[in-house]
């Protein structure tokens, strides 16, 4: 059990944007968002259930801890 939760893509966007990230850009079902300080940039696709290992790799490429995405 990995203790992350299932996610659409647009609540990973909507989680990312409460830790300081922006959605810069789409194409097609993939979405860009970027921080500036400190710089990090994230492609999270616009899936209605994102896989775990994508998931996992999102935090990681984010910066954040799986923290922010387990509390409500």
């Amino acid at each position: 059990m990995s203790g992350l939760p299932q996610l659409s893509g647009k609540e990973c966007v909507v989680i990312l944007e409460r830790v300081g990230f922006r959605v810069v850009r789409q194409k097609g079902s993939h979405l860009v968002v970027r921080r500036d300080d400190p710089f990090s940039q994230v492609v999270v696709p616009d899936h209605k259930q994102l896989d775990r290992g994508t998931l996992r790799a999102i935090i990681r490429q984010a910066g954040a801890s799986v923290e922010v995405f387990t509390t409500p």
